[in-house]
């Protein structure tokens, strides 16, 4: 078992808590009505599924219910960072980051607003 940041809970809870959601950062479609079926098929169904460093949505289901961002390591499965959902899609960060790149990219985000 590992353990997962949660960004709004601000503490490293047992993997059982958490529950993947998928691709983060996907860009929908101004006008779905709009779209063509083919346009809908690939917006809905088709995802990267990315090996090695992904960006991910995850849920704090036995926590605070939350969904957050991650980026992880597929392969190794290790997460690099988890940050707020909304937040826009962060750099890569540094072999050997710790939580507090989380905490200064959160403040430079809303300094930012």
């Amino acid at each position: 078992m590992f353990l997962i940041h949660c960004p709004y809970c601000d503490d490293d809870r047992a993997e059982l808590e958490f529950r993947w959601a998928g691709e983060a950062h996907i860009a929908r479609p101004e006008n779905i009505a709009a779209i063509s079926d083919e346009e809908f098929a690939e917006f809905f169904f088709l995802r990267d599924n990315t090996k090695g460093v992904a960006y991910e949505r995850w849920r704090h289901i036995h926590g605070c219910g939350r969904f957050f961002n991650a980026i992880r390591d597929t392969v190794s499965d290790r997460f690099l960072m988890t940050y707020k959902a909304g937040l826009p899609k962060p750099p890569l960060p540094e072999t050997g980051a710790t939580e507090k790149t989380v905490e200064t990219y959160e403040q430079t985000e809303g300094d930012a607003r």
